[in-house]
């Protein structure tokens, strides 16, 4: 059963044939690591009987850079700056594909729709409101923040 195309994982093929050529070999590395994350995504989702959506690509690429984020961390804090470079470069090329982040006011405002929308009135609806974000935002918010944002209006 072949994967669908969709305009995501057509970007990434057609930059990793556009890498080679030109021999940018980090690049190269990273859009490879895409492509194996999307692979066992695709396989994951196969034995559930779905295929990737561009959000479930999306969300793929945020825990992407989350993870490359928290090693950045770990080899500054070691000293080890040539596996932070690294990690830096992964971040880059991975961040590419992801659609304009939303700025902290714009986020604000999103949460305060979503609470809204969602009708929350209390910490125990957080739930709602955070599946409401993801519903429209997936992609252009980065989620700890988000929850972070949504628990203090909601204890406020």
């Amino acid at each position: 059963m072949e994967t669908p195309e969709t305009p995501m994982r057509e970007k990434i093929t057609q930059d990793l044939k556009t890498a080679m050529k030109a021999g940018d070999r980090a690049t190269v590395d990273a859009l490879r690591l895409i492509n194996a994350a999307l692979k066992d995504k695709d396989i994951e989702a196969r034995g559930a009987g779905k295929t990737l959506s561009e959000d479930d690509i999306l969300a793929l690429l945020q825990k992407m850079i989350k993870s490359r984020q928290e090693s950045l961390d770990i080899y500054e804090k070691a000293g080890r700056q040539d596996l932070a470079d690294k990690e830096k470069s992964e971040i880059a090329v991975i961040s590419a594909y992801l659609p304009q982040q939303l700025s902290e006011a714009e986020v604000a405002e999103a949460v305060k729709a979503a609470i809204a929308e969602a009708g929350a009135a209390s910490i125990k609806d957080m739930g709602k409101v955070v599946a409401a974000l993801k519903a429209k935002y997936t992609g252009r918010i980065d989620f700890a923040k988000a929850s972070a944002a949504v628990k203090a209006a909601l204890n406020g």
